[in-house]
Parts: structure tokens; C-alpha cells; sequence
């Protein structure tokens, strides 16, 4: 095996673990905390989906957190998916969660809705930076199969009444993602931002939206999540969201 394909088993809840490549992209901050949002904006959901899962850190955060719920969670990138299965099979969950291989812009789910759906879509349109080389990395990265706009739409077709819709984006880019919610009829109900250090920019937002023909409460901006206070110590926020999945407890 190459360095770049050294994989490492890492904790990802007090029961779960996740496989991911040493040097390829991994679970983040962003992932725990779009699945703790998740959770906590839609606790009783039992159908979830999860929209370019990756190597299924969001879905399986989730999936922790509603031990009656189950999975499904849809990848394209091969490398990713295999990864998800892997997972998937390690963490004993072949009969809570599906995997589905296939581009979300086309993979629809006939006579299915469910109560809650995630995603973390990539954040920078090719033209942004230099495309890294690693086609794992490269997707999780830049929008190479669709962007913010077409989880939104396939986040509204699979949704059921009442449903939320809970994703993360890049603070800097937060009018991208209100205007893709409005196209996709998808109202935010909630909106936060997260500052990985006390004193320093949002770095990515978190948000939960409903259907528009579903009643719902007007939008609320919450307060600031703080990873990190001014001196780098992990906030007292941050340490409860973690042990909501048992961690660090």
C-alpha cells in the first residue's frame, strides 16, 4: 500500500469508528458539526438521507444520535464509496444503512421521502483554486459534480412533510447558499455561524431549512459557535457537542 493509500481507524463516536485515507480527505470539524446540527435540528427523524456522503461521517453522526433511525446515504466518487462501505460493514450497520453509487444530481428515490436530509457540499467552484491532483480530495473540494444548488434540489425532492434539510457552506459564500434555498423552495428556519477561533472570522455556516409549503416558524439567526476560545482551548460549546456522540466524556 502507497503512503496515499495508508488508511488509518479513527474514532468517530463512542461506538464508531471511521476508515479514511492518511492523506486523502477526512472527517473535519465541518462533518461533526453539520451532523451535530442535524440531530439537534431534527431529533426525531427515522428516514434520513444523506446527499454526497463521502466516506459517511455526517449520515453515521447522525445515525448515532437516532438509534431507531435508519440510512440512506448516496456517493459518487469511487474511491469515497468504497470507503463508505467499508464503514458501513466495521461499524456492524448493514441493516440500518444503504449506500447508494450514484451522482446526486440524478439519483432520485421513487415512492421514498424522508423526515431529515444532510449534506456538505463541496465548497469552491473549479475556477477558484488549483484542483488538487487526488480525485478524492479533488471532489470533496470543488464543485466537479454540481454545487450547493443541486443538493438543494435533491435535498427538496426527497423530503417529506415536515422534513428538514440541514447542510454546511462557507460563511464568505453564505449569499450562494440563501439564494439556492430560495430557488429550491427551501425556506432556512435556522442559520449559525461557526468561528473556529474566538476573535478570528465564521469560517462555515450551519443551516437548517424546511419545505415552503410546510408551516414553519420565521427565520433565526442564532448566536456565534465558538470552537476554540481567544487562547485555543476548545470552547465549552464545542466540548458538549462532542459529547453528544459520547465523546470526551
Amino acid at each position: 500500500m502507497s503512503d496515499a493509500d495508508e488508511i488509518t481507524i479513527d474514532g468517530l463516536t463512542r461506538d464508531y469508528k471511521i476508515a479514511q485515507r492518511k492523506r486523502g480527505h477526512r472527517h473535519s470539524t465541518d462533518d461533526l458539526l453539520t451532523g451535530w446540527y442535524a440531530a439537534e435540528k431534527a431529533p426525531d427523524a427515522k428516514r434520513i438521507l444523506d446527499l454526497g456522503s463521502g466516506i459517511g461521517s455526517v449520515g453515521l453522526l447522525v445515525l448515532w444520535r437516532s438509534p431507531c433511525a435508519t440510512l440512506t446515504a448516496v456517493e459518487a466518487q469511487d474511491v469515497s464509496f468504497a470507503l463508505l462501505q467499508r464503514n458501513i460493514a466495521m461499524n456492524g450497520l448493514a441493516d440500518r444503512v444503504r449506500a447508494v453509487h450514484g451522482d446526486l444530481r440524478q439519483v432520485r428515490f421513487a415512492g421514498e421521502s424522508f423526515d431529515l436530509v444532510t449534506g456538505s457540499p463541496p465548497y469552491f467552484d473549479r475556477a477558484a483554486g488549483i484542483v488538487p491532483q487526488d480525485s478524492q480530495k479533488a471532489h470533496a473540494r470543488f464543485e466537479l459534480r454540481g454545487d450547493v444548488r443541486d443538493y438543494c434540489a435533491a435535498a427538496r425532492a426527497a423530503m417529506a412533510p415536515g422534513a428538514r434539510f440541514v447542510f454546511c457552506f462557507p460563511t464568505p459564500q453564505r449569499a450562494r447558499a440563501e439564494r439556492a434555498c430560495e430557488e429550491a423552495l427551501l425556506p432556512i428556519v435556522t442559520v449559525r455561524d461557526v468561528v473556529p477561533r474566538r476573535g478570528v472570522s465564521a469560517l462555515f455556516s450551519l443551516f437548517s431549512c424546511r419545505r415552503a409549503e410546510d408551516p414553519g416558524p420565521p427565520r433565526v439567526e442564532e448566536p456565534q459557535y465558538f470552537v476554540r476560545d481567544e487562547h485555543g482551548a476548545q470552547s465549552a460549546e464545542h466540548a458538549a457537542a462532542r459529547a453528544t456522540f459520547g465523546m470526551g466524556v
